[in-house]
C-alpha cells in the first residue's frame, strides 16, 4: 500500500504528465521488496518515475 506522501507525489506527476505535458501514463506499479512507486510514462515509454516512500522522486 502506498503512503500518503507517495500518493500526493503521484497525484502531482500524474497531473503535470497528462494535463500539461499531454504524455500518457502505461503503467504504475509497486514494488512489494522495498515500497517503491513506479511509473512508466511518454509516448515511447521513455519517462520513469520511482516515488519512494516519503515522496520524493527519483
Amino acid at each position: 500500500m502506498p503512503t500518503v506522501a507517495q500518493l500526493e507525489s503521484l497525484y502531482r506527476i500524474s497531473y503535470q504528465l497528462t494535463f500539461m505535458m499531454l504524455q500518457p501514463i502505461h503503467l504504475v506499479c509497486i514494488d512489494r521488496r522495498t515500497c517503491n512507486v513506479y511509473v512508466l510514462a511518454g509516448y515511447d515509454e521513455a519517462l520513469e518515475f520511482e516515488i519512494i516512500p516519503n515522496g520524493e522522486v527519483l
